[in-house]
């Protein structure tokens, strides 16, 4: 979209996409799309693998790609990364899930091109909402944990239970309107209702809120939260504090069943090679940057994250084993 002054969406004879996502997932057919509209190279792999995606990045001259925040992670985190020549890359686009800022600084550093985040879904037709390279080039934390702005043809607004928009910084729902918005769930007039008003909006699922400039900060998918002894806890600020910690390598907050608290925070987290971690130590570095009502009340250490094809981590397999013989999934 050139005339928009999206030149990041454009691409030049020799770009060459990285398509390793899968099709069934929006984010894969939708960069496909975007290589197909520029009449640009595609190379598709048949599932995502992080050595073949290095070794495409390397040796057959990937200039663009999209990949999930844990895809990156496996990517930059293999030896091979460290000391590769990225100097032919020029862009590359993640989302679909919450990028923890260290990760993004990370890889920042490896590939040394330009980062565009992508916020949407396939409601949405793909993205509605993008942080533009400009903003990661300043490395300003506070912009850099942003979903960005609406594009050109979306609206966002921040909306309470009933609909109702919220003022500036406020937390509620994300709602979303666009041309490229869905008619409705198939042979579904119910969850159509639920998810679509009567004037187009389409309610994302997803908890966030604007800062005073237009930019979209994403706190966790309403669902996810945790109500601890009457408090609101989003896991993704609770993850993005654990994130931080120089012996975790991947981190997912979820709620348990507590007969005092109606919830309470567990973290459950990998460990990042040639370092061990201490569940004791974890809670006290966590509770130096956060409340303590949104630390976590106990630290489980798991070899590898539950994901299904698309990447995407599976917090309902974590969840099971604590909520098992209850009659509700919350308390």
């Amino acid at each position: 979209m050139p005339d928009a002054g999206m030149n990041y969406d454009t691409m030049d004879d020799d770009a060459v996409m990285l398509v390793c996502m899968p099709f069934a997932h929006i984010g894969g057919i939708g960069v496909w799309c975007l290589s197909y509209a520029n009449c640009a190279k595609a190379i598709i792999t048949r599932e995502f693998n992080p050595l073949e995606a290095l070794d495409l990045f390397i040796n057959r001259g990937v200039s663009h790609a999209f990949l999930v925040p844990a895809a990156l992670q496996f990517i930059v985190r293999t030896p091979q990364a460290q000391a590769a020549d990225f100097s032919h890359v020029k862009n590359i686009a993640y989302g679909a899930a919450p990028m923890p800022v260290p990760l993004l600084e990370e890889c920042l550093t490896v590939f040394g091109c330009d980062f565009c985040q992508c916020y949407g879904m396939t409601e949405t037709t793909g993205t509605i909402s993008l942080l533009p390279p400009e903003d990661h080039r300043s490395r300003d934390p506070k912009r850099l944990s942003s979903a960005g702005k609406a594009l050109p043809g979306s609206q966002i607004k921040i909306i309470d239970a009933d609909g109702n928009e919220l003022p500036i910084g406020e937390i509620g729902e994300i709602a979303i309107h666009s041309g490229n918005n869905m008619v409705g769930y198939y042979n579904n007039p119910e969850a159509t209702a639920k998810a679509k008003d009567a004037e187009g909006w389409v309610r994302s699922g997803d908890a966030g809120y604007m800062d005073a400039d237009g930019y979209l900060y994403i706190h966790d998918r309403i669902k996810d939260m945790i109500v601890s002894g009457g408090e609101n806890v989003y896991p993704a600020e609770v993850e993005s504090a654990l994130y931080a910690h120089p012996a975790i390598s991947e981190a997912a907050v979820i709620g348990v069943p507590d007969e005092k608290w109606g919830e309470a925070v567990k973290a459950v987290v990998t460990v990042k090679e040639g370092h061990t971690l201490d569940p004791v130590d974890v809670i006290n570095f966590v509770r130096t940057r956060l409340a303590h009502f949104k630390c976590p009340k106990t630290v489980d250490v798991i070899e590898a994250m539950p994901r299904n094809a698309s990447g995407k981590l599976l917090k309902r397999e974590l969840r099971a084993p604590y909520w098992e013989g209850q009659s509700r999934q919350v308390n």
